[in-house]
């Protein structure tokens, strides 16, 4: 089978920059401080970003008041989205969903600063790549065969 996932070698930057980050801080700080240190980092790679970016949303076409920040997005095309708590939760990884279904961007990765071990997950915006099922397709750090028994059972439930 082969491999194709999105935006691959920036992905790969990327969190290479989230991992440097948590092998030299470790986990218990707050949200904020590895946020400093991955801005620092993503400079350091040369990963163009912004930080802190406004996301607007839209409804029926239209606009709404109402926006999301993203906390980088880096190459104009990925959302990462960080977090420093002791489990990834359901929540925010709709977090990363809503973003996505509410933008262009093909790619929303959440990386997980409060573990042990470094925890991130990928997502795909559908939207952009011809399918139409209104699910964001999930991509994980598992070992291929386990993200492709994770993706069919969500598409399943």
């Amino acid at each position: 089978m082969e491999d194709k996932l999105i935006l691959r070698e920036e992905s790969y930057q990327m969190i290479g920059a989230c991992m440097n980050v948590h092998r030299k801080l470790g986990s218990g700080f707050l949200e904020s401080v590895y946020q400093e240190a991955l801005e620092k980092e993503l400079k350091a790679k040369g990963v163009p970003f912004q930080r802190q970016k406004q996301l607007n949303i839209y409804y029926d076409g239209k606009k709404l008041n109402k926006y999301f920040v993203a906390d980088f997005v880096c190459f104009d095309q990925i959302i990462l989205e960080i977090k420093a708590a002791g489990l990834i939760s359901k929540n925010m990884e709709q977090q990363v969903i809503n973003y996505l279904r509410s933008t262009n961007i093909e790619l929303g990765i959440l990386v997980n600063f409060g573990e042990k071990s470094l925890i991130w997950k990928r997502f795909v915006n559908t939207h952009n790549h011809g399918h139409h099922n209104p699910r964001n397709r999930f991509d994980c750090q598992l070992p291929t065969a386990l993200c492709q028994l994770k993706n069919l059972l969500n598409l399943q439930t």
